[in-house]
């Protein structure tokens, strides 16, 4: 269980974001979505605790998380805006090394499989400097073919995608909350994920009734 409280973002002398709340159990996703500059990407560093909130708390499992440490961490996967591949490694390197660096098990030809999954069958052993950006960031999202860690923090998932990309990312997702993950995600894009339970929050100002400080 992941659960947010009364959650603050401030930036300078300025506040994105205030009373922010939510609840996810398991097979859950919280749906982030507000315009640019509205916090999106500061929320999702604060669910990776890699900043803390003004005021607030976040917790997993009901503990805090700054008491929880590398052992949070460990149940925890983010994928970024930015794709964190190496132009001077190809697909198939890029993936093996970011099993290693999060102390999973992916053998070559498991790896091959999520390739081949996410349309780079034939471009594995392309350097990603030749690849285009919607091939850069299939090589980035194959990370989650075999991923089986709880919780996905994923940024802007779809950017740079076709709508076949967009519908097996949504795929994967769905498949991560039938299997009692969680998920939070941030989108401009209306895309339904085909399991699990969604909630939505709106950072900042829209047109519903409620600012969506609240997640529903």
């Amino acid at each position: 269980m992941l659960e947010a409280s009364n959650l603050e973002c401030v930036r300078g002398e300025r506040s994105l974001f205030a009373g922010v709340s939510f609840r996810l159990e398991e097979g859950e996703m919280l749906h982030i979505q507000g315009k640019n500059g509205s916090g999106k990407t500061s929320l999702l560093r604060m669910i990776c605790g890699l900043s803390p909130p003004a005021s607030g708390e976040l917790r997993w499992h009901g503990t805090p998380l700054h008491q929880l440490g590398e052992a949070y961490r460990a149940q925890l996967c983010y994928l970024g805006h930015h794709n964190a591949i190496k132009d001077e490694l190809t697909p198939i390197e890029n993936l093996l090394s970011s099993a290693r660096l999060a102390r999973e098990a992916l053998d070559d030809d498991a790896a091959l499989d999520a390739l081949e999954l996410v349309g780079l069958g034939g471009r594995e052993d392309l350097p990603c400097r030749y690849l285009s950006q919607g091939q850069k960031r299939r090589a980035a999202l194959a990370r989650l073919v075999h991923e089986r860690r709880a919780l996905w923090i994923l940024d802007e998932p779809y950017v740079a995608l076709d709508r076949a990309a967009v519908g097996l990312v949504a795929g994967l997702v769905g498949a991560h909350l039938q299997r009692g993950g969680l998920a939070v995600l941030t989108t401009h894009q209306a895309v339904a994920v085909p399991a699990g339970t969604v909630h939505e929050l709106w950072l900042g100002s829209h047109d519903a009734p409620e600012s969506g400080q609240q997640a529903t």
